[in-house]
């Protein structure tokens, strides 16, 4: 087998199981709220937690996975979630369970830029959307398999079986990435930006820590600041010779948008599993086994058309199908006028609809409703994402693809914690600060109905983000 081809089975599973970290934890969030006694918020924060430090560490993580090679700072990596994994099953308290999971996010925020860069690395131009298109597989097989695997688990062996279960893949991946003779370094012999990185972090654990906490004056006080210190991070890496992001990336329209739309699409889509699972768990009635069963179908969508869309991408230009996964699908035909004005796209789709869908589900909603919902959700995003990432990774120099991979990475990431962010408001202003009991389950609908229209919104401007810069050249071209 090729070398490139291990490479990229290599990053495929990473991908499945960076995501599985956090996605299946998520299931057996009842299971650890049952053990720990954790209020709403709390619950949300499990989440929250692990996906802020991977949005703070991305950027960073990029720089140094250049400068001393994308394989051994994978390696350091995996050794690092197998230890944090084994100390977060020991752990006795919530608190001491929120850090395990801060710290397993400094690991998969550095799995996550090296996975994405060794892949575009390895690869040609002309096969990079395939390949990019497979590893993304990964991580809409972790989406859909870790639901079920955890639910499962959770079921029949307690929570704790899910972190555990990680472990022996990671360190098969060690003995496949040992055998891997490439090593990609693009930043050997410069220096790190440790001012840009330090201000960096600072800057994005404000404004999005600020963020979920918008109900409060402190939110709004921290939120402003973060913005403010994220303004002087562009302002020192404009002035620095060797900067740890180059912002001067984003005066590139192609890169700009997608980075844009990847946001807009995140921000808009990943509170849904956690609204789904609260909905089967809670308002519903399964145990987590049944409810992981029910949450795969969106991700199995995602799983087959996910490669399929990155190998269109390689022939057709990647904005547009993008555009198509996030806004096609709601055509209406005008009466009475010429063939060629016949059809009319409206700017929502498969995505927006199933967004809309799922604002109205209720205490009475049918699991077919659900189900059919979740299948335009699946449909919509799994034409999305690998076009997009596409063209991120193809509109800079190569030297720069861990720069890129780290601004995948990060927005992705800064997309999915506002999401929950969103989420975690709307408790707040709705529901207060109360447990998850069967008084509450009211409220808990009325918080998921109105975040889901919120989520509409941020979908259509992901439609026209993906629009933008269509016949613009990436400075990789």
């Amino acid at each position: 087998m090729e070398s490139k081809n291990i490479v990229l089975i290599i990053c495929a599973i990473l991908s499945f199981f960076t995501v599985f970290a956090f996605n299946a934890v998520m299931i057996a969030v009842p299971s650890i709220d049952a053990e720990y006694g954790m209020n709403n918020i709390v619950q949300n924060w499990v989440t929250i937690i692990f996906l802020l430090i991977v949005a703070a560490i991305s950027v960073p993580a990029g720089q140094v996975s250049g400068k001393y090679g994308l394989k051994k700072v994978s390696i350091i990596s995996i050794i690092f979630f197998i230890i944090i994994s084994i100390a977060n099953v020991v752990v006795t308290t919530s608190e001491m369970f929120l850090v395990c999971r801060l710290l397993m996010g400094v690991s998969i925020a550095f799995l996550n830029v090296t996975s994405m860069a060794m892949v575009v690395s390895a690869f040609e131009p002309h096969e990079r959307g395939k390949a990019i298109g497979i590893n993304i597989t990964g991580v809409y097989l972790g989406l859909s398999l870790s639901p079920v695997i955890a639910g499962i688990l959770d079921f029949q062996l307690g929570w704790r079986s899910i972190v555990l279960f990680s472990i022996p893949f990671m360190v098969l991946l060690l003995a496949m990435l040992y055998k891997v003779k490439d090593e990609w370094i693009t930043f050997e012999g410069l220096p790190l930006d440790i001012k840009g990185s330090l201000v960096y972090i600072v800057g994005i654990l404000l404004f999005i820590y600020g963020f979920t906490r918008l109900n409060e004056p402190i939110g709004v006080i921290l939120t402003v600041i973060g913005i403010a210190v994220l303004a002087l991070f562009a302002y020192i890496e404009i002035r620095s010779d060797y900067p740890v992001f180059d912002v001067r990336f984003f005066k590139n329209s192609k890169f700009l948008s997608s980075n844009f739309a990847a946001l807009c699409a995140y921000l808009a889509t990943f509170a849904v599993t956690t609204i789904l699972n609260y909905h089967l768990q809670y308002i519903k009635g399964y145990d987590s086994q049944m409810s992981g069963m029910i949450l795969i179908v969106a991700p199995l969508f995602q799983v087959v058309l996910a490669p399929l869309a990155g190998r269109w991408s390689d022939k057709v230009n990647p904005q547009i199908l993008s555009a198509v996964g996030m806004g096609l699908g709601t055509i209406s035909l005008i009466g009475g006028i010429s063939t060629k004005k016949t059809f009319k796209v409206v700017g929502m789709g498969l995505g927006t609809i199933s967004l809309l869908l799922f604002s109205l589900l209720d205490a009475d909603t049918s699991l077919i409703f659900l189900i059919v919902s979740m299948v335009f959700y699946g449909v919509g995003f799994g034409l999305f994402s690998s076009p997009n990432t596409n063209v991120i990774m193809s509109s800079v120099p190569p030297q720069a693809t861990p720069v890129a991979s780290a601004s995948v990475s990060t927005v992705r990431v800064v997309g999915q914690t506002m999401s929950m962010g969103i989420l975690t408001l709307v408790f707040a202003f709705v529901m207060g600060n109360v447990p998850m009991t069967e008084k509450y389950f009211p409220q808990l609908i009325a918080s998921s109905q109105i975040t889901c229209i919120i989520c509409v919104v941020l979908c259509i401007a992901s439609v026209f983000a993906s629009l933008v810069g269509i016949k613009a050249k990436g400075m990789g071209d």
